[in-house]
């Protein structure tokens, strides 16, 4: 999925988790929209904490 993410697309420029610039290589969707991270791992808990959350809202 990254391979078609665009860094140009990115709705922030730095990480939410470290406060370090994005990289081109840890970008998602979330919401539609693409949101960078520094690195692959602050990506990779991201998604998870959002698939947890989203989940309890639906009541799963």
């Amino acid at each position: 999925m990254t391979d078609t993410l665009d860094l140009a697309d990115c709705v922030n420029t730095h990480c939410p988790w470290s406060g370090d610039p994005v990289s081109a290589d840890s970008l998602t969707i979330y919401r539609g929209k693409v949101v960078g991270f520094c690195n692959p791992g602050c990506r990779d808990k991201f998604e998870k904490a959002a698939a947890q959350f989203d989940a309890a809202m639906q009541g799963n």
